[in-house]
């Protein structure tokens, strides 16, 4: 429990230390949904701007009016607004990959990051998380559609008996596990992007099967984290549509924007929170502690020993012949 606490108290510290990045992400949403909304915005306001059936909208919302204003043929083509959403729903993928570098080495650091060694960070690893990202979006399409299709042949089994709760029983057993199961594989995948930017790790592949190694030897401790992130997500959500619906009035257009884009940004801070879970697991588990070079021992030249000094015999004077 101790470590569960670390691990959560240390993720919300660093996320409380870089606040930053959450505003930096929201104005890069916003910024990127209304132009991805820009065309649907038009070709409803081309209908409902002459038309006092726009009432039944402003003041509620009438899903049957709601539908029948995509079939009218001024609305126009449906796909020109879907695929505007899709192109930016495109771009703010490529702007993740692009930007979620910088944000793992600012959690990993002790001080407050330069926007140089930021951009340095999403610049060199930009390559490498778009290679993960097409991974993790095999792996998880593939997962999640084995999942899905079991799933659904069960809760048809279940149908053919005469209990008429159990197949919705276990159709919501079957959508728990699957939530267990892809977040299992969120944090396979978030594991390895922090091990590829902080390890500077230029091989993929490495950093894939030494977090899928970790994930799993740690699974219950790492799953409890992100569940617990989840559910105070879910308490978020709950709380901004329980605000909007109890003190938005239904004509209130501005306090309506106000109240769905503060929960909103409030929404982000979960995901900012689990990427620094991953952040702190990474420098507990997967940090790899460098020796630090030890310094050959110092042996001290020998002294030269002076020879000593050899005496001279004396000098015997030769006696002078006298003449």
């Amino acid at each position: 429990m101790s470590e569960q606490k670390s691990l959560l108290s240390s993720g919300l510290g660093m996320v409380t230390r870089n606040k930053r990045y959450i505003a930096w992400f929201y104005v890069m949403n916003l910024a990127l949904a209304g132009l991805g909304v820009a065309a649907f915005s038009q070709q409803v306001h081309n209908i409902l701007d002459h038309s006092l059936a726009s009432d039944r909208l402003v003041h509620g919302f009438d899903l049957g009016l709601f539908l029948e204003m995509f079939a009218r043929p001024e609305f126009g083509p449906a796909a020109a607004a879907s695929m505007s959403a899709l192109h930016f729903a495109l771009v703010f993928f490529v702007a993740t990959a692009v930007f979620l570098p910088g944000v793992f080495q600012g959690y990993a650091s002790t001080y407050r990051l330069p926007r140089e060694d930021f951009f340095r960070a999403c610049g060199r690893n930009l390559w490498r998380f778009i290679r993960l990202m097409i991974i993790a979006g095999i792996i998880m399409a593939i997962v999640a559609g084995l999942l899905f299709t079991l799933s659904g042949v069960i809760a048809k089994r279940a149908g053919e008996s005469t209990n008429e709760v159990l197949p919705f029983e276990l159709r919501m057993l079957g959508l728990f596990v699957i939530f267990l199961v892809m977040t299992a594989l969120r944090i396979w995948f978030d594991l390895a992007e922090t091990d590829v930017v902080l390890s500077d790790q230029r091989a993929v592949r490495k950093s894939i099967g030494s977090a899928f190694g970790h994930t799993f030897r740690n699974l219950i401790r790492l799953l409890a984290n992100y569940v617990a992130v989840t559910i105070v997500a879910a308490i978020i959500l709950l709380g901004g549509l329980w605000i909007w619906i109890n003190f938005v009035k239904p004509a209130s257009v501005i306090g309506a924007f106000l109240i769905g884009q503060f929960t909103l940004l409030l929404l982000l801070i979960p995901r900012f929170w689990q990427r620094g879970i991953a952040v702190s697991y990474w420098q507990q588990k997967m940090l790899v502690p460098v020796a630090a070079p030890v310094a050959p021992p110092v042996v001290p030249e020998p002294t030269p020993v002076a020879a000593p000094e050899v005496p001279l015999p004396p000098t015997i004077p030769t006696a002078t012949q006298e003449p």
